[in-house]
């Protein structure tokens, strides 16, 4: 088999992996009931997530509620709820259990990249994806910045070893915030369009590829040339 041109696939979890915003969305209302306050429409939540729990909180409040205060009660609600419930309904996008699967038989190593607070990412992940060989899988953590901070996707592109270059590296996600995050690391950026957002706000961006099913983007992963090979 040839050696694969792009060396480390990292992939977004929320809205490109997998399906998660029903349980999202019901354990943010869960927590907005519990602090006195009127659950958001369900739709509503597909802008809201993406930025990471305390952002999510913030957008889901009334706006004359958003105190810090206010958001770590929310916090307190949500995460109990959420680690109970967080898979009542979510699952992985059609095709992408297949997608991990030829990646990884290809020789290109993976790794996940999400404002999930790491509790609950590395919970997903192992439920979902167990069987497949992640260098690294990164969520929000106290003391990191999110994204789009590039140094979530430095972080795995460390994991996988010496020696990577930016260019080498892929990035998939279904948002702007992911299209912002893959262009400050330098990666090769792909917006996924089965996931939360719209085409146009991933196309605002120009990020390197656009793709609409996970055969897609698996194959532009495979065949994706390298500058220099």
């Amino acid at each position: 088999m040839a050696q694969a041109k792009i060396k480390l696939a990292i992939f977004d979890l929320d809205g490109t992996l997998l399906n998660t915003i029903e349980d999202l969305g019901r354990a943010c209302n869960f927590a907005l009931e519990s602090c006195g306050f009127p659950r958001r429409e369900m739709q509503e939540y597909n802008m809201l997530v993406g930025r990471g729990i305390y952002n999510l909180f913030r957008g889901a409040l009334p706006e004359k509620a958003r105190t810090e205060e206010m958001v770590l009660k929310m916090k307190g609600y949500f995460v109990p709820y959420y680690n109970e419930h967080k898979t009542d309904f979510t699952k992985p996008y059609e095709g992408i259990p297949e997608m991990l699967e030829r990646i990884e038989k290809a020789g290109i190593a993976m790794a996940v990249a999400s404002n999930k607070y790491q509790e609950g990412t590395e919970a997903l992940v192992r439920r979902f994806f167990g069987e497949r060989n992640f260098v690294k899988v990164l969520g929000q953590r106290d003391g990191m910045p999110i994204k789009p901070d590039p140094e979530i996707i430095r972080e795995a592109g460390r994991a996988y070893g010496a020696g990577l270059t930016p260019g080498e590296i892929f990035y998939a996600g279904d948002s702007d915030v992911d299209m912002e995050t893959g262009k400050n690391a330098g990666a090769v950026t792909a917006g996924v369009l089965w996931g939360f957002r719209s085409r146009e706000e991933l196309e605002a961006w120009k990020p390197d590829a656009l793709c609409a099913s996970p055969e897609e983007l698996c194959r532009t992963i495979l065949d994706w040339p390298v500058p220099g090979q």
